[in-house]
């Protein structure tokens, strides 16, 4: 899947990474379908649009479920013959489209080819794997383009069969030539949405996505795509956690339901912000203690660094009550959004990782209540008069 790329992380990194403004990248595919405004079928206005959204959801859920059942009576299988059974891991449809993806995916930024050794990458991906993870994401960007060849290289050395995965990778920052970076012919054949389509046609990818993009650019990529009979974006990778929620709650909701245009979200621990290992300062061993990462330890001691940690203390007894961590918390708050496709984990250790995917045991303990006391504590949360009932 190639992702194009543009915009900034957050104001922090953009202000503080000018290079990062902009980037894309290649997706998996996309069933093109236009736009339809439904007629009034007498539904309940009375609902609200996130009741609305909850009632489209179940019924999707209940098609999904009926069409895996008639699948598998027709080859006489069992649900135990489908890895979400044998696993656990739920997979939601990317926007959309028909591809299904892992609710969790892991992703190679800072680790692959960094952070980590090629040995430790391998058995986080094996991990992953097994976990019933589905989709890994990277860029070729990352590590100067390792991350993209240890990535490949444990897939082949794992005999995981192709089909079985989701590769997503991201197109903006290739090489130091002028020519090596941006989104010119040149570097990805021709402008993004032709590129995008003649890629796809070519066989080398088969949907393909934006990272970075505001909502006006996905729109004008779409109105181009449509106007020129070509492949429109499926998707688009965008920051989520607790301290940033605008986007991913206001803005992609209505590209969603009018484009179908999902949502792939990265860095739910902010960083390792959300973490708590950030509580008393910045660990030598830590992230925000490397030279390169100087932004980020000094949004960690800010003010609103200080009043972040606060929070999350405040949100601490509300983990213990649900018994999680804090950082499964904050995953599973992510995916108790039914517009997020999946979240993206990034991990260093195989602890960490096996820590994060345990938020799928969370996800269910989501209640609304839950959710209001979240909300309480963080104040920060995005409205919208928008009603997107279609």
């Amino acid at each position: 899947m190639l992702a194009a790329r543009t915009g900034a992380a957050g104001s922090q990194i953009a202000e503080e990474h000018p290079k990062l403004r902009k980037q894309s990248g290649l997706s998996t595919g996309c069933k093109d379908k236009s736009p339809k405004k439904a007629p009034d079928d007498g539904k309940d206005s009375s609902l609200s649009p996130s009741g609305q959204s909850q009632l489209r959801a179940r019924q999707l859920a209940l098609v999904r479920e009926a069409e895996m059942n008639w699948y598998l009576k027709l080859y006489e299988l069992s649900g135990e013959h489908t890895s979400a059974y044998t696993t656990g891991m739920p997979h939601r449809n990317l926007g959309k489209s028909g591809l299904r993806v892992s609710c969790l995916g892991l992703g190679t930024w800072v680790t692959f080819g960094g952070q980590i050794s090629d040995e430790v990458a391998e058995r986080l991906m094996t991990i992953a794997y097994e976990s019933g993870v589905n989709l890994f994401d990277t860029a070729e960007v990352y590590a100067a383009g390792k991350a993209e060849v240890i990535l490949g290289s444990i897939i082949k050395k794992k005999g995981w069969r192709r089909s079985s995965l989701v590769i997503t990778t991201k197109l903006y920052w290739g090489g130091k030539a002028e020519t090596e970076r941006g989104l010119s012919r040149k570097h990805i054949i021709e402008e993004i949405v032709r590129a995008m389509t003649h890629v796809i046609n070519q066989g080398m990818a088969m949907y393909w996505g934006t990272s970075r993009w505001s909502a006006m650019e996905i729109m004008e990529a779409y109105s181009v795509a449509r106007q020129f009979n070509m492949i429109p974006p499926v998707c688009e990778q965008a920051e989520y956690h607790l301290f940033q929620r605008e986007k991913v709650e206001v803005q992609l909701p209505e590209l969603y339901h009018k484009i179908g245009v999902g949502a792939m979200t990265w860095s739910p621990l902010a960083c390792g912000i959300i973490s708590g290992k950030y509580g008393n300062g910045v660990p030598e061993s830590s992230r925000a203690s490397l030279k390169c990462y100087q932004w980020l330890k000094e949004r960690i001691v800010s003010e609103e660094g200080r009043k972040q940690q606060n929070k999350l203390k405040d949100l601490s007894p509300i983990a213990e009550r649900l018994g999680c961590t804090l950082p499964q918390l904050a995953v599973a708050w992510c995916l108790r959004n039914e517009g997020v496709s999946s979240v993206l984990l990034g991990s260093s250790t195989p602890e960490q990782l096996i820590e994060n995917l345990g938020a799928i045991q969370v996800l269910p303990k989501m209640t609304s209540h839950v959710v209001n006391e979240i909300d309480n504590i963080l104040r920060n949360k995005p409205y919208s008069k928008k009603d997107y009932r279609s």
